[in-house]
């Protein structure tokens, strides 16, 4: 990270109140805990961790900075909550995050990722002290026509599958928020952000890739694979997770200028296929082998996908630290660090945070 921009990042985010939707959730806990090392007063809304194992919960994060158990889907404690802390700037990251899961339970989906995001875009609108939102949807939010070039922010949004559908939809209803209402609140800047497939420690979630390459490496069992072909954006998870920080500042420094939506992700040459990853992920274990078991009865999922980020690089000045192999290596040495010798997850994951930031 540049010296000058991580200045400028503690110097805002010192004392500041912040509140993180989704702080229980993988990418949730990561950016709590950056805005942790940034020296922020963090208030987290989400439901609990679900297992035991994950990032937020090994890290104990919930005593470590201000977490509130709640269900984006239920309004009213939602809004009480934000008119309570009076944040200055808000991430909103509480989804239902998995592809799969979205064909079992659409309907959760989208009351989740749709209407629970209206829900935080009204508590947004009911609290005049909040300055800067950030609106996290995902790479998917674009409608995928398997194009060998990466999708830029004025593509066709849409989703064939539930969960892509949900954060095309969000997508929508931020628009109508941005144009209905948030472009004429003075000294306030909301932004969506679009990132690609992360990676990092500390998730433990079904059907990703990384967990299921670190289970069955534990197990001392082969990885397998359904879609080995499959080409992703991949990328650490400190990537987006410092990207929305930036973008957040920008937002506090001229909320007009960058009140827009922007896709986060890697260079060009580190979109690679899933074959890649988990061969990337048992040369750095140092053992494992792969068996690729095609399942044809599995729900679809995109075979392309890839982002432009020429407008994060050029407007933001943003650029990715980490590229694949170095991503790749970080992640898997958190897991072999706490989940396979037992080191302590906070001194790990801070360790990362201040090499990722340079110091």
């Amino acid at each position: 990270m540049d010296a000058v921009v991580k200045e400028e990042l503690k110097a805002c985010f010192s004392g500041r109140k912040v509140l993180v939707t989704g702080d229980s959730g993988f990418k949730g806990s990561w950016l709590s805990l950056a805005l942790l090392e940034l020296g922020a007063q963090v208030t987290g809304y989400s439901l609990p961790a679900p297992r035991a194992e994950d990032h937020f919960s090994v890290l104990k994060l919930g005593q470590k900075i201000r977490h509130v158990d709640g269900d984006v889907r239920d309004a009213d404690h939602l809004r009480r909550v934000f008119q309570e802390v009076k944040p200055s700037v808000v991430f909103h990251l509480a989804a239902q995050p998995l592809v799969r899961l979205s064909y079992a339970d659409p309907k959760t989906t989208f009351d989740t990722n749709v209407g629970g995001s209206v829900n935080v875009l009204e508590a947004v609108r009911a609290t005049p002290e909040i300055e800067a939102l950030v609106y996290v949807t995902s790479d998917k939010c674009y409608e995928n026509k398997e194009w060998i070039w990466g999708y830029r922010e004025v593509d066709e949004l849409g989703g064939k599958d539930p969960y892509s559908a949900s954060k095309g939809a969000a997508e929508v209803v931020f628009s109508s928020y941005q144009r209905s209402f948030f472009n004429h609140r003075e000294k306030f800047g909301a932004a969506s952000v679009r990132a690609g497939n992360v990676i990092g420690g500390g998730d433990w979630s079904a059907d990703r890739i990384i967990p299921d390459c670190i289970r069955a490496l534990m197990a001392d069992s082969p990885i397998v694979l359904r879609n080995p072909n499959s080409t992703r954006p991949w990328q650490h998870v400190l990537e987006p997770v410092f990207a929305y920080i930036l973008v957040s500042m920008r937002l506090l420094q001229e909320p007009k200028r960058f009140a827009s939506a922007w896709n986060i992700g890697p260079a060009a040459e580190d979109v690679r296929t899933v074959r890649e990853l988990a061969e990337h992920v048992i040369a750095t274990w140092g053992s494992g082998k792969l068996d690729i078991k095609p399942d044809p009865s599995a729900p679809a999922e995109a075979g392309l996908l890839s982002l432009n980020c020429d407008k994060a690089r050029f407007q933001l000045t943003w650029k990715p630290a980490w590229h694949f192999d170095m991503a790749v290596r970080e992640t898997v040495q958190w897991y072999k660090s706490v989940a396979a010798e037992g080191a302590g997850a906070m001194e790990v994951s801070r360790a990362q945070i201040q090499k990722f930031m340079g110091q």
